[in-house]
């Protein structure tokens, strides 16, 4: 069995019975505790780079990567819209059921062969491309997903401010990688989860996408290095 700290630290805090906490680490950031009921967030609560996707969804969507269901509950029962929720942790899927979804899957987005006005990728939703050397293929097959004139609007941040700079103003960032490939760990109880983690700048996104023959929008940008972004074939 796959390991899913997340997706279990997810099901234990929503029966109320989470004891430890989730802990998270990158190749640049030290270990943190992950604050669980960000992922139970009404829409007030959330940030506005999240309420504006939400704003811009329309037709049928697809909450890639929807954890909680925090996203596919708003534009289900307040939008009114008709929602796919897909994750691929199972803990989440059943989360996002009993929260009410109604149309919630364990599956890979990128297996999908549904077709959406809307692919909601929130929470930096650059990370399902994994990295650098993936994004364009990636962004090819979500593409496909895609009905006539869909969208998908997705979210990152640009990590330069996390680097170190030198004397000149210059940052000191990795030869070997981009600086926004991130090896990324989690941990709950005793199950641990290492894995890749991308987040792209804006003008990075734009290139892949470029490549991919899909345009990329900036729609808005937050209070600290984050921006949403529609992409569109």
């Amino acid at each position: 069995m796959k390991s899913d700290p997340m997706g279990h630290a997810m099901l234990d805090a929503f029966h109320g019975r989470q004891e430890e906490p989730l802990l998270t680490s990158t190749s640049i950031s030290e270990e943190d505790e992950f604050p669980m009921e960000f992922l139970f967030r009404e829409y007030d609560e959330m940030p506005l780079i999240e309420q504006k996707a939400l704003d811009l969804s329309r037709g049928s969507v697809l909450d890639a990567g929807c954890g909680a269901g925090s996203h596919a509950l708003y534009l289900q029962n307040k939008r009114g819209l008709e929602v796919t929720a897909i994750d691929t942790s199972e803990a989440a899927i059943s989360v996002a059921r009993a929260r009410g979804v109604k149309n919630a899957r364990q599956g890979d987005v990128f297996e999908d062969t549904g077709t959406y006005d809307t692919l909601l990728m929130l929470m930096n939703g650059t990370g399902l491309l994994h990295s650098m050397n993936k994004a364009g293929e990636r962004l090819k097959k979500l593409s496909r997903l895609l009905a006539p004139g869909g969208q998908i609007l997705i979210d990152s941040s640009d990590l330069i401010y996390m680097y170190d700079e030198d004397d000149d103003g210059g940052k000191w960032v990795p030869s070997d990688r981009y600086y926004g490939e991130l090896d990324y760990t989690l941990q709950y109880k005793d199950e641990i989860l290492e894995t890749s983690w991308l987040y792209l700048d804006f003008g990075r996104l734009t290139d892949l996408c470029s490549s991919a023959g899909l345009t990329c929008e900036l729609i808005t940008e937050g209070e600290h290095y984050d921006y949403l972004a529609r992409i569109m074939r």
